[in-house]
């Protein structure tokens, strides 16, 4: 096959899916939803699910293999499937809210999971963002499913049987089935994981293209005489006569607001479309997305590889709106239980997204990172905080106030509606002192000591509390960015102090951070191989290199480039021995680190995944080639394990999306990228602005991972990062490669990225 990627993005835009003359493949059909999914509670390749969606939308479906209440919904070795699920699960960690699912089924006993469930194989299953196909040997069943973003469209291929049929499952905790017509059953479910108000409800609406023949309704495994059941778990088996081969269609949305509003969703998303056209809008809408960037000059699988983590990247955070009857956006607020005007985005974790999936949409994606922005204002309206992990709403996990961030990032790079930047900022400034009375993620834990000592203390019963500290410095740092911006001088000089609090941590004995007790001295016994504890989900190995801001000035508190560059290199030197003690058993993180084989760097989990770009900082920009191509190459594919941990809402894909073009933001907030290692010999992102963003290197090859030379239209640079008001207006990149290590170039003060102790060097 031509190593090339050919995509005509006019006629993407225009809606128009035919492939060019030489009938190259189009990027949606490079991607395998199935990658990550062979992952379990103790080792994770990834802890994916094979979404069956449109970019952002508000519901997925997936296949599901696990049990109701299952985090693990589908996983690659499991043999039977009890249903296709409609699910909002961002994580198995945060788990779901708002599911039902649908099985076909040949035979009216068959209800329960159990009973209903059928072997299946992966010879006959198809799994594309836009369709999923998969034959039920128990029932003899083809089934098909394709997306809008609220609604949802199967078509089901049944042998001949008078027992054919459809199992609606709208889960425990709560729920209710009802009869709507002879073709149609409504209901709600209330299940959920946290996170949301008393009144929360996902309404949903199922229409079947045959008239329903029979049906029962149960409350768990008790039938329920009549047309509904309200209870703790309702279900209902659907049932009519076909013959081999017939299909039945069914159509399905969903609607936080009401049943109102899911009947409008099916309505306004499904229309009069047939199968065949929901599945070629969805695909339409995932050419045009994923057609965004167009890469070539690499192989089949790094191809599938890009597209696959570029599919990742354009799922969450997903949206939390709807359309109503005049056509404006509104929301459940999953934050104060109200219908509100505006739009709600959810479903991810800041810890981990805030590092490189949230730069992408800001330069790829602006269209939709606005919507999300103006989706934080609303959070924040409602519920007097920025979210910092919502699953719809607040949810307890991470550590951090990375919502600066997010927020600050956005701010800067013009993407924020001019009408929320007040509130956006004056809510980054109220979560500086302030902490959610029933969620400590969300807020500052620890601000008071932080705001008085300048560090969150060891002794005082705050877990992870260097981690929250090298946080909030960099948070502090973001949002004095903003502060520069709107000219609020005094609030300049008290952030930036404050963002210098990293150095608080660093301990010089160890050259590492550490925790520090009240009393000023640092924590006692120290292994800098101990997770947990003071650090989140790694090490001090890990987490002394959060000071994103400010290398430079970490750099100096080492003794020095040197120093520095010593230390960065024991990262891949000393041993993956660890200390699991704060644990008490060894987490899934240290295995997929262990097994990595690059010493005690811990590319599956996200304080590390930033470390590699640091030699930039210090005139080594070698070792960063160097070491990018080796994760993209030896701990990345398109495979069911084609992950080194978990993939965590798009954030570790938009790592390799980011380092497969060549760039990477070390530190979001500042107009920089820093320069890796391209992969592909070309590479075009189509900006929303018509601009476009070429990247070359056509020496480029697996031998020839070091930069000899980088041109910005046509000019050599020295530097080792590119600008970003360079590349909104349009740009042509190209690298020279070569086998050796350039050791020259890239190393001169001038030329390294934005530190903020480098006073000559602004962002």
């Amino acid at each position: 096959m031509k190593n090339l990627v050919v995509i005509v993005l006019a006629a993407l835009l225009s809606g128009c899916c035919r492939q060019s003359a030489e009938e190259l493949r189009l990027p949606g059909d490079y991607v395998t939803t199935l990658a990550g999914t062979h992952s379990d509670y103790s080792f994770s390749t990834g802890n994916t699910y094979p979404a069956v969606a449109v970019p952002w939308g508000m519901n997925f479906w997936t296949p599901q293999t696990g049990k109701m209440g299952d985090g693990w919904i589908y996983t690659y070795g499991a043999h039977t499937i009890r249903g296709l699920k409609q699910t909002h699960q961002p994580s198995p960690w945060i788990n779901d809210y708002g599911q039902f699912s649908l099985m076909p089924v040949c035979g009216k006993g068959k209800i329960d999971e159990e009973a209903r469930q059928s072997w299946f194989s992966h010879q006959s299953e198809t799994a594309k963002p836009y369709y999923y196909s998969v034959y039920l040997a128990d029932h003899d069943v083809v089934a098909e499913m394709a997306p809008t973003e609220r609604a949802a469209i199967m078509r089901f291929t049944f042998p001949e049987s008078d027992e054919s049929g459809i199992v609606i499952d709208a889960f425990d905790r709560g729920s209710q089935l009802k009869m709507l017509d002879e073709r149609t059953i409504a209901g709600y479910t209330t299940r959920n994981s946290g996170g949301v108000p008393e009144n929360f409800r996902n309404y949903f609406v199922v229409r079947f293209d045959k008239q329903i023949e029979s049906y029962r309704f149960y409350d768990g495994k008790r039938p329920s005489d009549g047309n509904g059941v309200t209870g703790e778990h309702a279900l209902a088996g659907i049932y009519f006569t076909t013959h081999r081969g017939e299909r039945v269609t069914v159509r399905t949305a969903s609607s936080f607001i009401s049943e109102e509003q899911a009947i409008r969703n099916l309505e306004t998303e499904l229309g009069g479309d047939d199968f065949d056209a929901v599945k070629g809008k969805a695909q339409c809408r995932w050419n045009e997305v994923l057609g965004r960037i167009e890469v070539s000059g690499g192989t089949e699988e790094q191809y599938r590889t890009f597209y696959s983590c570029l599919y990742r990247s354009t799922l969450f955070p997903r949206k939390f709106y709807e359309i109503n009857a005049e056509g404006k956006p509104v929301h459940y607020s999953p934050y104060n239980g109200e219908i509100l005007p505006g739009y709600m985005y959810t479903d991810t974790g800041f810890w981990d997204t805030f590092r490189s999936l949230f730069p992408l949409l800001n330069l790829v994606y602006p269209s939709v990172g606005a919507e999300i922005q103006a989706g934080l204002a609303n959070a924040y309206r409602e519920s007097g905080f920025l979210p910092e992990w919502a699953s719809p709403g607040h949810r307890g996990c991470m550590v951090g106030n990375n919502s600066a961030s997010v927020v600050a990032d956005a701010i800067l790079k013009g993407i924020t509606p001019e009408e929320d930047i007040a509130t956006l900022y004056e809510a980054m400034l109220a979560g500086r002192s302030k902490v959610h009375s029933m969620v400590s993620s969300t807020g500052r834990w620890g601000h008071e000591y932080y705001n008085t000592l300048g560090y969150v203390p060891y002794d005082v019963d705050i877990p992870e509390n260097v981690a929250r500290t090298l946080e909030y410095a960099y948070d502090d740092w973001c949002i004095a960015q903003v502060a520069k911006l709107l000219g609020r001088a005094e609030d300049v000089r008290i952030l930036e102090e404050a963002s210098r609090n990293y150095g608080n941590l660093f301990d010089p004995e160890t050259k590492l951070m550490r925790g520090r007790n009240t009393d000023g001295t640092f924590q006692s016994p120290f292994s800098p191989y101990k997770w947990g504890d003071a650090y989140t989900e790694g090490n001090a190995w890990h987490y002394t290199w959060s000071v994103f801001h400010d290398i430079g000035g970490l750099s100096d508190l080492m003794g020095g480039k040197a120093e520095f560059g010593k230390m960065l290199d024991s990262v891949f030197v000393v041993p993956p021995i660890y200390d699991d003690s704060y644990y008490g058993v060894r987490i899934h993180e240290i295995t997929e680190m262990q097994v990595a084989n690059m010493g005690n760097y811990a590319h599956g989990n996200q304080p590390a995944q930033h470390i590699i770009y640091l030699y930039n900082y210090i005139g080594q920009p070698w070792k960063t080639q160097f070491w990018t191509r080796e994760v993209m190459d030896r701990l990345y594919s398109a495979k069911p394990d084609g992950y080194c941990g978990d993939e965590d809402n798009g954030q570790t894909s938009a790592w390799y999306v980011f380092s497969a073009l060549g760039f990477y933001p070390v530190c979001p907030g500042t107009d920089e990228y820093v320069v890796g290692s391209p992969l592909f010999r070309k590479a075009v992102i189509h900006l929303e602005n018509g601009e476009n963003i070429v990247i070359e290197a056509p020496g480029n090859s697996p031998e020839n991972r070091y930069v000899n030379k980088m041109t910005v239209d046509g000019e050599v640079s020295e530097k080792t990062f590119l600008k970003y008001d360079d590349l909104r207006n349009g740009a042509k990149v190209r690298f020279d490669m070569q086998k050796e290590p350039d050791k020259e170039r890239g190393t001169k003060t001038g030329d390294v990225p934005y530190s903020m102790s480098d006073r000559t060097h602004s962002s």
